[in-house]
């Protein structure tokens, strides 16, 4: 690659770390330039609307797991863009 750096979303998995290598086995990875920024959006504006639901009818776990994954994809995008700037 160059030395060039791509940002990938990564979702559930393990992680194996040796002196000279990394090994990542994920459920989900999508790079950050194949991400649809929109529904990254609308699904962290979801995640909060269900967070400041005070009815109590929602599930935190899930909530606050749902809000992570969007915030983590849009960080993803975030990274690619400066990474295609230079």
């Amino acid at each position: 690659m160059n030395g060039e750096r791509k940002y990938v979303h990564i979702a559930g998995g393990i992680i194996e770390v040796q002196p000279n290598s990394v090994t990542i086995l994920a459920d989900t990875a999508i790079r950050g330039e194949d991400i649809d920024e929109s529904k990254a959006l609308e699904a962290k504006r979801q995640a909060e609307e269900k967070l400041s639901n005070t009815s109590g009818d929602i599930n935190y776990s899930q909530a606050f797991s749902e809000l992570s994954r969007a915030l983590s994809q849009l960080k993803a995008v975030e990274l690619s863009r400066k990474g295609r700037v230079k």
